[in-house]
């Protein structure tokens, strides 16, 4: 089976004069469609680096990353943009939704920058804000939601146009436990019915009762990948 997302010894450097601070070292892993993975680690421990350059919004100094077949380090800035926009879907920790749009608006924003939203396509929008509990809310500012709401449209808007990668930067970090567990079984549905390869970064372990897999993350370097679900639940109930 041919994994979703690949990394191959990937490395991030950055240098401050004579000093090189290696973000991420050396890193391989596999995601392979329908997978939902955790990506945990201490603060500092390159998270958000992996997730930056798997969202081919980084450059990696060393190694390639592979998404859905396509090797990114062979890619132009222009393809890396329209790649980006087609194959992944995106959730930044402070979910960012355009203030001046209503939340259908917002979860057809994707559909309408790759052309491609039509009938069918709007069909799935009001489907979707439906199966999330949206659809009440669907003419609402995201000023009038509550940060759930807004995680939720976030979601929404990261998924609608069907990308193969589905990526998250601490989604919950602004939620409290009852709608952090509400978002996170969100995305483990949405990754496993719809057979997209998923990766979420997360500090709380409690998370990853929903993950497939994790990946342990220290000082740039992956320190373990657990696919037991005996020993992710072990891992949790230690965390």
């Amino acid at each position: 089976m041919t994994a979703v997302i690949e990394t191959k010894t990937v490395s991030k450097i950055y240098k401050s004069g004579s000093m090189e601070v290696k973000a991420v070292c050396e890193a391989s892993f596999q995601v392979q469609a329908g997978e939902f993975v955790g990506l945990v680690g201490p603060s500092g421990s390159g998270k958000t680096t992996m997730l930056a350059m798997l969202a081919a919004l980084l450059i990696p100094t060393n190694g390639d990353v592979i998404l859905d077949g396509t090797s990114l380090k062979k890619m132009n800035e222009a393809d890396r943009v329209k790649f980006r926009r087609e194959k992944i879907g995106f959730t930044f920790q402070s979910n960012n939704l355009v203030p001046f749009l209503t939340v259908r608006e917002n979860v057809e924003l994707m559909l309408r920058l790759n052309k491609n939203f039509d009938a069918v396509s709007s069909k799935r929008v009001e489907e979707l804000l439906d199966r999330l509990g949206l659809i009440e809310r669907m003419n609402n500012l995201p000023s009038q939601l509550s940060g759930g709401e807004k995680q939720r449209v976030a979601i929404a808007r990261s998924v609608i146009h069907n990308p193969r990668v589905v990526l998250a930067d601490e989604p919950t970090a602004s939620l409290d436990s009852e709608r952090a567990f509400q978002v996170t079984k969100l995305y483990s549905d949405l990754i496993h019915e719809e057979k997209k390869a998923g990766i979420m970064v997360t500090h709380d372990l409690r998370m990853c009762v929903f993950v497939d897999k994790i990946i342990q993350i220290s000082d740039g370097k992956i320190s373990s990948i657990i696919e037991s679900r005996a020993e992710i639940d072990e891992l949790i109930s230690c965390g």
